[in-house]
């Protein structure tokens, strides 16, 4: 058994290709785009044989996992229920469709109560195919319908396809069952954590900032030899004061930037932008700021094209031999800086 769920942050069409193996799970995203994906798999228990009970205590199980999950994350659940849903859906037009295959049985009745419970829906039962390519078990004389996919009720617009595939058995006697999901996903604002501004004091250990700020500090103070007795109201104009001369910070927090595809043309654009802050700072003229403000537009030009040349250069070594080696030797770095491998 498998369950995906899934949470994207940015704009796209991402066409996400599930299929349920009885050994185990295969996904296939693709997508110019951050995918963040939970998947835990495991086989369920073979249930042929057991009692009731424990067929219901696997249900309530997994009821307490269905639970746990947020209910805005996409859930994708596939497994070898060893049951039939059967064909047609009179009474349970919410859950399935009409193409199961033959009849419902006690079994293919706890998957429907589950999708109830749990505002699923069984997939492979909505799409009209043949019956070649609805059958997930095949033995001998035996062909019927015990591999199921299931989906929230809510994404079930998002699959434009479910489906065996004929001649594909990996697995003995199953079939692989191929679920077609494209999601249509909106960027996610990003909560703004405001910091307190701070006034920029470093800025006195210049000669020229310090020598202002003591004139303006002297203005402000009535030009008075002897600081006033209320300490809290020289404080206040100190405060004040320092704010005026020296500045304040912005505020925003610094986010950590990836500089790994840098090249000497970025790193060179970056170094004279930041020269020309510099620059600003101790005079701050309008043609200063021009420059700057014209700096920060190129470098930010050279970015946007060097980032791009670099993701290409190492797609394109990805679907390499090397590529691969490359990709394990990623996982395993990125494992290490606690950083999850889908960040890339």
């Amino acid at each position: 058994m498998f369950m995906a769920t899934v949470q994207l942050e940015v704009p796209a069409n991402l066409v996400i290709q599930a299929f349920y193996l009885p050994i185990g799970l295969g996904v296939i995203a693709r997508a110019e785009t951050h995918i963040d994906a939970k998947v835990a798999a495991e086989r369920p228990p073979d249930m042929r044989g057991c009692e009731l009970e424990e067929k219901e205590g696997f249900w309530s199980e997994l009821d307490e996992v269905m639970e746990s999950i947020p209910t805005g994350e996409r859930v994708v659940i596939g497994a070898d229920f060893n049951g039939h849903v059967g064909e047609g859906n009179t009474g349970d037009e919410e859950v399935m469709g009409k193409f199961g295959v033959k009849e419902r049985n006690l079994e293919g009745q706890m998957v429907v109560d589950f999708a109830k419970r749990m505002d699923m829906a069984v997939v492979n039962t909505y799409f009209q195919k043949r019956e070649e390519h609805r059958v997930t078990y095949k033995s001998g004389g035996r062909r019927t319908q015990v591999d199921y996919i299931l989906c929230r009720r809510g994404n079930l617009k998002e699959i434009s396809d479910c489906k065996v595939v004929v001649g594909e058995s990996v697995a003995r006697q199953h079939r692989m069952v191929v679920c077609r999901m494209t999601l249509m996903v909106c960027k996610m604002k990003r909560s703004k954590i405001e910091i307190e501004k701070k006034t920029k004091w470093w800025k006195l250990k210049k000669e020229e900032c310090c020598e202002e700020f003591r004139q303006k500090l002297r203005q402000a103070l009535g030009s008075q030899v002897v600081l006033p007795d209320d300490w809290e109201t020289t404080a206040e104009v100190i405060r004040e004061t320092g704010r005026k001369v020296l500045g304040v910070s912005s505020g925003r927090r610094k986010e950590d930037k990836e500089t790994w595809w840098w090249n000497e043309e970025v790193q060179d654009s970056i170094q004279r932008k930041r020269l020309a802050k510099k620059k600003w700072d101790m005079d701050s003229t309008e043609e200063n700021r021009q420059e700057y403000k014209e700096l920060q537009r190129r470098v930010k030009r050279e970015v946007s094209k060097a980032k791009q040349k670099a993701y290409v250069e190492l797609y394109t070594r990805l679907d390499t031999r090397e590529g691969e080696k490359d990709l394990y030797r990623l996982a395993r770095q990125r494992d290490r800086d606690g950083k999850a491998v889908q960040e890339l």
